[in-house]
């Protein structure tokens, strides 16, 4: 039998979604006639488009997506967003059109579980829905196609749950559960959508979603001045005794509760400093506007653990080498073990960050605004204008 091309067009949001695309995309062809179609040889193209991130109304992406990428009526075309899309209040996972062959995921509905292996089963998913059918009929005979090959599912890393390897009944997925739903309140433009049903552990989900897509641990970089200049002024305090004798009479509670007061001030001074923080508009909906914010709060927070941790790291090594144990046991006027030296770490870590860290500017304030989902929306409506504007040129 000849075997006829089938072409699947990946359009993705610049940033995380493309770079999780080009992880997979090489290995798309083969997984996709595996689970799908045999007989069909498979070309995967990459389209990089802005629109994908820049609006969470899905309709909106889908028309447009439709009307200026489209070429043949047999593409099939699967947009990955980094923004968090919702029906009817539920968390919307993916959604697909099969009489126009095109879908739609939202990455931060993926939740923060491991990124690349649940994109590449969502969409190879939805190609199978569009492909095959999302009939009652068409999933049962896509299930028994599954089932035959359940016992080389392994290899792939792919697993089979209700007919379905967009959802997974593992860790998780077993608090918050992905539901395949079939509108049938007249929607003409899609055929098939996944959700969350609970609004409470869908909201959490996306949370930790959209915090992933953030990549806090790119922001670090950023920290680099920072961190040079916190350094410098808690080295200078090591060198006094009277740090030592306070970290002696310190009780583990109030060591703990500098560093929280420490690491949430840096979060909120960063925050203000670089007006991260998205305010009300006559055209921002409060529920994303929401998300933005918190998101963007849980993004520097880990941002700004990593920094502290690894300034602790290095006052540690300094405390190490700068103090002899016989001169601290002799200043502190107790007995002394190599404990103190941890302890006076933790606490100068603490002061040289609210001190030395907080009138400092950060490295780089690109990277910094680049992390929060606000400004990549400006950033992505400036490069669609910019689009507009150069095709209304070449047609003038």
């Amino acid at each position: 039998m000849s075997s006829s091309t089938c072409k699947v067009k990946l359009i993705t949001a610049p940033g995380f979604a493309t770079d999780v695309t080009n992880e997979i995309k090489n290995e798309l062809p083969s997984l996709l006639s595996y689970y799908v179609d045999d007989q069909c040889h498979w070309e995967i193209k990459h389209v990089i488009d802005p629109l994908t991130g820049s609006t969470g109304n899905t309709r909106e992406i889908l028309e447009a997506i439709l009307k200026s990428i489209k070429e043949d009526q047999n593409d099939y075309l699967i947009c990955l967003t980094d923004l968090p899309l919702f029906h009817n209040s539920k968390v919307v996972v993916s959604e697909a059109y099969e009489e126009e062959n095109i879908a739609i995921i939202s990455m931060p509905g993926l939740g923060s579980t491991p990124m690349v292996k649940r994109v590449r089963a969502s969409i190879i998913q939805l190609v199978s829905e569009m492909y095959l059918g999302s009939s009652d009929e068409d999933r049962k005979k896509a299930e028994r196609r599954l089932k035959d090959k359940i016992k080389d599912v392994g290899k792939n890393g792919l697993k089979m749950v209700d007919g379905n390897i967009i959802a997974g009944k593992k860790g998780f997925e077993k608090l918050s559960p992905i539901r395949r739903e079939v509108p049938h309140n007249g929607e003409k433009t899609i055929d098939v959508r996944f959700t969350i049903p609970s609004k409470f552990l869908g909201g959490l989900r996306i949370l930790t979603g959209m915090v992933r897509a953030n990549r806090p641990w790119r922001t670090f970089p950023s920290f680099i001045k920072v961190l040079v200049v916190a350094f410098a002024t808690g080295s200078y305090a090591v060198v006094f005794p009277s740090l030592w004798n306070l970290t002696n009479e310190y009780d583990i509670w109030r060591m703990v509760l500098l560093s929280f007061v420490s690491i949430f001030a840096m979060v909120i001074w960063i925050i203000a400093a670089h007006r991260l923080w998205e305010k009300p508009n006559n055209e921002s909906n409060n529920l994303k506007r929401m998300l933005y914010n918190i998101a963007t709060f849980f993004t520097l927070l880990i941002s700004v653990v990593l920094f502290y941790v690894n300034l602790f790291i290095l006052f540690l090594f300094a405390v190490f080498m700068i103090i002899p144990l016989s001169m601290l046991e002799n200043k502190v006027g107790s007995a002394v073990s190599y404990a103190n030296y941890f302890y006076i770490a933790w606490t100068v870590t603490s002061f040289a960050t609210i001190i030395g860290a907080l009138g400092t500017a950060l490295e780089s304030e690109e990277t910094i605004l680049t992390a929060t989902y606000g400004y990549r929306q400006r950033q992505r409506y400036e490069q669609l204008k910019e689009k507009e504007e150069e095709k209304e040129t070449l047609n003038t």
